[in-house]
């Protein structure tokens, strides 16, 4: 055995002849990349007829434009999905459990969300493939549940898409409600079929500055937030003298009891959902063994700087009973507690701008859904669980017939015109309620499932380049908590908040999602009747990608000289 393949580094291809490579883990990165790279620049950020054409790669599964730097990693990572869950859905949070609840259940959910992200940021490193986690599944689960998984996150994209234009043209409706909302949500779909055409790195342009404007704009909020609370505020406003922590007493910090802390669960799970899509970027990273490690440790900032400290700051200065919370359901901007705080202190303009970073926000999760779903579903149909015109990759590096059928959902946003349109938009929204849940969980599965038949294999932790913080247990925690916050659904959805117990119809809007991957799960067993990998069935080996093992290994050593403070510092921060 060389070297190399003794500290893991097995090349790709690299298998006894007799073992069938699959194909979505064979390495055609360098024939797509050459290919593009040989193009013109029109051709190559698909601006002539040109790009539209198929790109030529030869057998096997082609990578995707491979043109995302570092920088765009690390914005997608720390801000990237921030979008209506977090900056609207947020105040139904706090008007059903309370400050004190949203405090606890987003801190639940970040902690469980902090071993996700590295349990994919270490299968991503040494398996960076297109469609990322739902390969993972494929590989180390249950071919049939990869199958589930990989359709599930297609479609809860898709329907998120329609959701996130009639935010848009709600948000705007803030400054001018004479406008039809259906003419907003046609600029907005145009504008997200203009970032399209410019394909990965129009996405990774957009994420990356959206992300700088909502992290500048939370960073603001906070710094003015921290002032109001000590009274800084005008006088003409709520906040003219000392604030504190009033609030927490009277109206209090828990509303709802038992039931008021379940039920924000599945608003703070909505809100963190598109925190994985660092994982399936990394595919589209021209160095993803350099970049993702760094982009997964930004996770810590994401979790603490906004979601903690924001909604900690927002359960300062707003009251859960306070009616304006309530809003009129998931997509009223006026309901926003940020929003409100400016409208409270008085702050002329402030209300205004947190409107428009709102907009950008959910701008951004409409081209995020885009991205999601479009490469999830290409990797669906490479491995022959899709229909094969979504394999078409152009010359400019684009899914398109995946780009095209994702953008075709958003049309779905003008059946909220309609008078009916509200009660259509509710199962919708209930067929993606949860389904980030069953993906977080696959990618903690899949990592306890790469670590046993790592083992099995006679594979040491030091030849895995970049770690999870918290190990496999780390993955078994986040596991636990997945499933803790499927029964908690469950129990609001049999009994919810105000009422003993819930309708039929109404327990299906808040737990359709479970039935809908049992279904995909079915449909993928029925299809390919490939059940659950026994640990001697695992492939590690096949498209596991070279490493550059003299530079791990020098900053191991240079990492181990470090003291413990530093050691830590660089472990999960930086």
């Amino acid at each position: 055995m060389s070297s190399s393949e003794e500290k893991g580094q097995v090349a790709v291809g690299s298998l006894t002849p007799e073992k069938e490579v699959p194909p979505a883990f064979e390495d055609h990165t360098n024939q797509g990349s050459l290919e593009t790279s040989q193009e013109d620049f029109m051709t190559r950020n698909g601006l002539n007829l040109r790009s539209f054409q198929k790109r030529s790669y030869g057998e096997g599964i082609v990578q995707l434009d491979r043109s995302m730097k570092k920088r765009h990693l690390h914005m997608i990572a720390i801000g990237g999905s921030i979008g209506a869950g977090f900056f609207v859905g947020s105040g139904g949070a706090f008007a059903t459990g309370g400050p004190g609840f949203v405090f606890i259940d987003f801190l639940i959910i970040g902690v469980m969300m902090f071993n996700v992200v590295y349990a994919l940021g270490e299968m991503a490193v040494l398996y960076p493939v297109s469609g990322g986690f739902y390969t993972y599944s494929n590989r180390f689960i249950d071919p049939s549940w990869g199958f589930a998984m990989g359709w599930n996150y297609v479609f809860q994209w898709a329907i998120v898409l329609p959701l996130e234009l009639t935010v848009c043209g709600i948000t705007v409706q803030y400054w001018n409600d004479e406008i039809n909302v259906g003419v907003w949500i046609t600029v907005f779909l145009v504008a997200i079929i203009i970032i399209n055409v410019f394909g990965t790195l129009g996405y990774a342009e957009e994420e990356f500055w959206s992300a700088v404007i909502k992290l500048g704009a939370t960073v603001i909020f906070m710094i003015i937030a921290f002032v109001l609370v000590l009274g800084g505020g005008p006088k003409s406003g709520r906040y003219g003298e000392y604030w504190g922590a009033r609030y927490w007493y009277e109206p209090g910090a828990f509303a709802n009891g038992f039931k008021g802390f379940c039920s924000v669960f599945v608003t703070a799970a909505f809100a963190f959902s598109g925190t994985e899509l660092v994982g399936l970027a990394a595919a589209e990273a021209a160095n993803p063994v350099k970049a993702l490690p760094g982009a997964i440790k930004q996770v810590f900032w994401r979790i603490t700087l906004f979601y903690i400290l924001g909604l900690f700051f927002v359960g300062l200065l707003v009251p859960y009973d306070d009616p304006s919370l309530l809003g009129s359901g998931y997509v009223d901007v006026k309901a926003s507690p940020f929003v409100l705080v400016g409208k409270y202190a008085n702050l002329q303009g402030f209300d205004h701008f947190m409107n428009f970073i709102i907009l950008v926000s959910v701008l951004s999760i409409g081209v995020s859904s885009v991205y999601g779903g479009s490469r999830t579903l290409t990797a669906l149909a490479q491995e022959g669980y899709a229909p094969k015109i979504f394999t078409y990759v152009d010359k400019s590096g684009r899914p398109l017939f995946s780009v095209g059928i994702i953008l075709l959902f958003g049309v779905l946003a003008y059946v909220n015109l309609d008078a009916d349109g509200p009660t259509v938009f509710s199962w919708l929204l209930a067929l993606s309620g949860l389904a980030a849940l069953f993906t977080w969980g696959s990618i903690c599965l899949a990592h306890i499932r790469f670590r046993t038949a790592w083992a099995y294999h006679g594979h040491t932790l030091d030849e895995i380049p970049f770690k999870a913080v918290g190990g496999v247990y780390g993955s078994y925690l986040g596991l636990f908590l997945i499933a803790l916050v499927l029964v908690a659904q469950f129990y609001v959805a049999v009994s919810p908040v105000g009422m003993d117990v819930n309708t039929a119809e109404g327990f299906f809007q808040s737990y359709l999602a479970f039935p809908v991957v049992l279904f995909f799960w079915a449909c993928g067993y029925a299809w390919k009747r490939q059940g659950w990998l026994r640990t001697d069935q695992i492939d590690i080996d096949t498209g596991r990608r070279e490493l550059d093992w003299d530079s791990i290994n020098a900053w191991r050593v240079t990492l181990a000289a470090m003291p413990a403070w530093k050691r830590i510092y660089h472990t999960v921060f930086v």
